[in-house]
This record gives structure tokens, C-alpha cells and sequence, in this order.
């Protein structure tokens, strides 16, 4: 329920926060001293796995980028089930505000971007970017503010991100998959019929579901579509009604269980060696890159627009309306904060680009968008609220009752 999502997971995510942003100031401080050839080394070490006649062979970079982010999204995938059969996105009335607002915070962005390089073939396709929002980063700036930002704003925020990566992964399937191999993508189908099968079964131990979804990730990386959905694929097909026999559903144990690695290791991880760019010689001028002009318009401005908009329109047209107890001041310091991209910016950002120039000058853009974001984002908050008492064991028991 997603009472849980508040009590275990935010706190978390705020420690997750702390680390993406430590790592990030890391790799930055690596890039930009002498330090930079051990941090490029780290980057492009050597890394092959081989068993027979398979084999894959990739720099560390890309086993983080396509590996360990596969768990990344196979917790997402995990999140995204239980969020819509037994969450907050389980119902109709919860779930139109967190749709609208989510779907205005991925078009606004991809239109401001594509307006900005529509004359520029070769960076049109990083439309796509600005589209995310990084939950752990905003998640852990709303805990900083604690008691002042009402329970019903977290809650929104955590429906309108896991929206927005659904959204995500769909665009990542149709806009930036190579060329297919069809006979990988069979065996790959193979082995996530296996997994409907043990579902069916109600099978309950997580061994089975492990093994199968390594040779489900291992197809799909050689099949030619990225990696990473095989991770969220697996993660809608592990039982959530299933129980052992603690009582537990193999979904819900295998959540538990990654939440920590994910948070304090895996996205960590990602952003340190991925958030390294050059700061020798910049200028304004890199900041007119067509590529950071569009990242940072599209961050700053159009999620603030698109979330903010749409979600306004909605409640004009009364098709929905605010949370209980957020005022509009608060939800548009959410909105604000949506802007911050940073793991899943720079995520598609690989995906979209392979010419060195437009990665760096995509790092720039979300690196310099989300800092701006967070920055106004948290003093909007700071203003539009105030510290509020603490709350009774029973004004608890009624917020914990309309979370659920």
C-alpha cells in the first residue's frame, strides 16, 4: 500500500538523494582535475563475460548502463504493478490527476526541446530527455522540508513519477532500439512465457523467477533493444497476489530487497560515471549548445509547464482536482521539481547520442536543469508553506487511512 511508499521508501530515497548528489559532485571533481585519466580508466575498463560461444564484451560503462540499470527498472516494473493493482494508482478518481499532469511534464519538455533543435537532425532525437524526472532527488528535497509539505503532495509526486517512467520505458521501447535480432527476441518471448507459466502456477520462489530473467536480460541485450526492458518486463511478471508461506507475495519481497542496492548502490553508481563533463573553458556559449538549450528549456521551463498546465486545465475542466490539503503554491513547487531529471535525463541521453560533443553538452544541460530546478523548486516550497504541529497519533491513523 502505498503507506509503506511513505513510511519505508521516502526516507530512502532521501538518503538516495544525499548519494546521487555525492557522486555526482565526485565524477565532476574527477573530470576537471588530475584525477580525470583514473576516472577514465574506472569508465573504460574492460569487462567480458564468457560462457562457451556466448560472450559479452563491454567497458564498465556500458555493464553499468546496461546492466546494473536493468535492475533499476526492474524495480521500477515491480513498483509499477503494485502501484496499479494494490496502490495509489489502483483506482480511477487517484489516478487522473497523476496521468494528466505526468503526460503534460513529457509533452511540453519534447516540444520546447525539438522547437529548439528542429533545424538540427543530428540532436533531434535527444527529444526525448527533458521527459523524466528523477524521483529520488525530488523525493529527498520534499523530506527535507518535513512536517511543512503535506503527506497528499509526497503522495502525488511518487504517482506522477512512476507515471512518468512508465512513460519512459515505452519511449525507450519505440524510439531507441538498433536493429533487431529477431531470433534473440524469440528466446527472449521463450523465457518470459516461462515466467507467465510460473506466475500462473503461483509460484512463490524468487529462485526460479532470478535465473529465468538473466537469460531473459542476456537475449535481450544481444537481440539489439535495450537491455534495461527486460528488467521491467520481468518486473510486471512476478507474482503479487502469490503468498509463501510468511505470508508474503514474491513481488513485495523481491521490492524489499532491492530498494536499498538501487538507492544506495546502483543509481550511485550510474550517476558517477555518468555525470562527469568538462568544465575547462566553458562558456556561455556551451551553455547555446542546441543540445543544452533544449535540455534546460525543457527541464526548467516545460516541466514546470506541462505538470503545472495541464493539471490546471484538468481541474478548469473539472476532470480532476488538487490533492486534500495542497494548495496551488505547493503543488506548483512540486511541479518545479518534476525538473529535475538527472538519472533518467542522462540515461536517455546515452541512448540517443553516440558523438562525444552532444553527450557532454547533454550532461551539461541536465546537470545545470536540475540544480536550477531544485534550487527554485525548494525555495517556492519554503515559501508557500510553514511548519505545522505535530501531528496526533490520530490525525495520523486518518492520514495513513486516506493514503491507502
Amino acid at each position: 500500500m502505498l503507506t509503506h511508499k511513505l513510511k519505508n521508501i521516502l526516507p530512502l530515497n532521501a538518503l538516495s538523494g544525499i548519494l546521487l548528489f555525492l557522486a555526482a559532485v565526485l565524477a565532476l571533481f574527477m573530470e576537471n582535475t588530475s584525477l580525470t585519466e583514473i576516472y577514465s580508466t574506472i569508465k573504460y575498463t574492460p569487462v567480458s563475460l564468457v560462457f562457451g560461444a556466448f560472450s559479452i564484451d563491454k567497458p564498465l560503462l556500458l555493464w553499468i548502463n546496461d546492466g546494473l540499470m536493468a535492475i533499476f527498472f526492474l524495480l521500477v516494473g515491480l513498483e509499477i504493478k503494485r502501484e496499479v493493482l494494490d496502490g495509489h494508482l489502483s483506482k480511477r478518481s487517484q489516478l487522473i490527476l497523476p496521468v494528466i499532469a505526468a503526460l503534460g511534464g513529457v509533452v511540453v519538455p519534447a516540444i520546447l526541446y525539438s522547437y529548439v533543435n528542429f533545424h538540427h537532425a543530428d540532436t533531434l532525437q535527444g527529444w526525448a530527455i527533458p521527459a523524466a524526472t528523477d524521483i529520488a532527488f525530488a523525493l529527498g528535497i520534499l523530506m527535507v522540508l518535513g512536517s511543512r509539505i503535506p503527506p497528499a503532495l509526497k503522495v502525488c509526486l511518487v504517482a506522477i513519477a512512476i507515471i512518468d517512467d512508465l512513460i519512459a520505458i515505452i519511449i525507450i521501447a519505440v524510439f531507441y532500439t538498433d536493429d533487431m535480432s529477431l531470433f534473440s527476441l524469440g528466446l527472449a518471448g521463450v523465457g518470459l512465457l516461462a515466467l507467465v507459466v510460473l506466475n500462473l502456477r503461483n509460484v512463490t520462489r524468487l529462485g526460479p523467477y532470478i535465473v529465468i530473467g538473466l537469460f531473459i536480460w542476456a537475449c535481450v541485450l544481444k537481440s539489439g533493444v535495450h537491455a534495461t526492458l527486460a528488467g521491467v518486463a520481468i518486473g510486471l511478471l512476478i507474482p503479487l497476489r502469490a503468498k509463501d508461506q510468511n505470508g508474503d507475495s514474491p513481488l513485495k519481497v523481491m521490492e524489499h530487497a532491492l530498494h536499498p542496492w538501487v538507492s544506495y548502490a546502483i543509481i550511485p553508481i550510474f550517476a558517477f560515471v555518468n555525470a562527469g563533463v568538462s568544465l575547462k573553458g566553458l562558456s556561455l556559449e556551451a551553455f547555446m549548445h542546441p543540445v543544452t538549450l533544449g535540455i534546460i528549456l525543457g527541464l526548467v521551463v516545460g516541466k514546470q509547464v506541462g505538470v503545472f498546465g495541464f493539471t490546471a486545465l484538468g481541474v478548469l475542466l473539472r476532470v480532476c482536482r488538487l490533492p486534500r490539503g495542497v494548495t496551488w503554491p505547493q503543488f506548483y513547487g512540486m511541479s518545479l521539481l518534476t525538473g529535475i531529471g538527472f538519472t533518467m535525463s542522462l540515461f536517455i541521453g546515452t541512448l540517443a547520442f553516440d558523438n562525444i560533443d552532444n553527450i557532454a553538452a547533454v550532461r551539461l544541460g541536465v546537470l545545470t536543469a536540475s540544480l536550477i530546478s531544485a534550487v527554485v523548486g525548494l525555495t517556492v516550497l519554503v515559501l508557500s508553506t510553514k511548519p505545522r504541529a505535530e501531528l496526533t497519533e490520530a490525525e495520523k491513523d486518518v492520514i495513513d487511512n486516506k493514503l491507502t
